[in-house]
C-alpha cells in the first residue's frame, strides 16, 4: 500500500554514549500499527539521497528514521562534512553501532509500531547494516546493499576497524538481503562470493541478487553509477524482503 500522506521531522535521538544526535524521521499517514525502518546512511554523508530514502520507505508503510552519523564532525554541506570524516578515517564502527543502536530504541518506543524492525544500509551503510545485526539482537531483517569492506584483509584492521564484519558471519541475528552490481570492486564479485559462502557455512538466512551491467551505487540516481532498470527491481526486492520478515 502506498501512503501519499505522511508526517517528516527532525528529532534528537540518544546516540552511543548518550550522546545527542540528529535524526530525520518519516511517519506514514494512518494509526498503523507499522514496521519500522532504520536507514544508515553512506560515507557520502546524511546526504538528500538519504532522507529522501527514508520518505520513500515511509510511502511504502514503514516508520523511517536517518540518523546523522556524522554529527559530531560539524555541520554544513554533507559533502564537506563527508571529506572530513574520509580525511580521519572514517568513524569508529563502535561508535556506527552505539548510534544505530539508539535510533533502534528510538523505533521500538513509537506508538502505532508494531515491533518489528529492519535496518538498511548501502556502501559503508551496508557494511554497518551487517555489522550491527551481526553485533546485536534487536532487529527483525536487514538490507545490505553493495556493502563494501565486509571482507577485509588484517593489514586494514584497525582501532576504529578492529574487526572484519565477515569474521562475526556465525552471530547474524536476522535474514540479510544483498544486492550488488558485478562490475563493483568494493566489493567484488570475489568477495560477493566469500561473503556468500560464510552465510551458508553458517546456516544465515539470506538472499543475495547480483546484477549484470551495474557496479557500484546502482540505485543513486545523482550519480553516473546509477542504473534505472536495475534499480527498480532492486527496490522491488528490498520492499518484498521487508514485507516478508517485518510484517505482523
Amino acid at each position: 500500500m502506498a501512503y501519499r500522506g505522511m508526517t517528516t521531522e527532525l528529532i534528537k535521538i540518544a546516540g552511543d554514549k548518550g550522546e545527542q544526535i540528529t535524526a530525520y524521521t518519516a511517519r506514514p499517514a494512518g494509526p498503523g500499527p507499522f514496521p519500522g525502518v532504520v536507514l544508515v546512511h553512506y560515507l557520502p554523508g546524511w546526504s538528500e539521497w538519504y532522507i529522501e530514502a527514508t520518505r520513500r520507505v515511509a510511502h511504502h508503510g514503514y516508520l523511517a528514521i536517518c540518523h546523522n552519523l556524522y554529527e559530531r564532525s560539524g555541520e554544513g554541506d554533507p559533502d564537506d562534512v563527508a571529506a572530513k570524516v574520509r580525511a580521519e578515517g572514517g568513524v569508529p564502527d563502535a561508535q556506527v553501532v552505539g548510534d544505530t543502536e539508539g535510533a533502534v530504541k528510538w523505533m521500538r518506543a513509537q506508538n502505532g509500531h508494531n515491533g518489528k524492525v529492519g535496518l538498511f544500509g548501502s556502501c559503508s551503510g551496508g557494511r554497518h547494516a551487517f555489522l550491527y545485526a551481526c553485533q546485536k539482537r534487536d532487529v527483525d531483517a536487514c538490507v545490505e546493499l553493495w556493502g563494501g569492506r565486509v571482507v577485509m584483509p588484517k593489514e586494514d584492521l584497525n582501532a576504529k576497524t578492529p574487526v572484519a564484519p565477515i569474521d562475526l558471519t556465525k552471530d547474524l541475528s536476522c535474514p540479510l538481503l544483498g544486492i550488488f552490481g558485478n562490475e563493483d570492486r568494493a566489493p567484488s564479485p570475489e568477495q560477493v562470493d566469500q561473503h556468500e559462502a560464510e552465510l551458508k557455512k553458517h546456516g544465515k538466512s539470506h538472499e543475495f541478487y547480483r546484477y549484470d551491467g551495474a557496479g557500484h551505487g546502482i540505485f543513486y540516481y545523482h550519480r553516473p553509477m546509477y542504473r534505472a532498470e536495475q534499480a527498480v527491481d532492486g527496490w522491488g526486492k528490498v520492499f518484498a524482503f521487508f514485507s516478508k520478515h517485518l510484517a505482523r
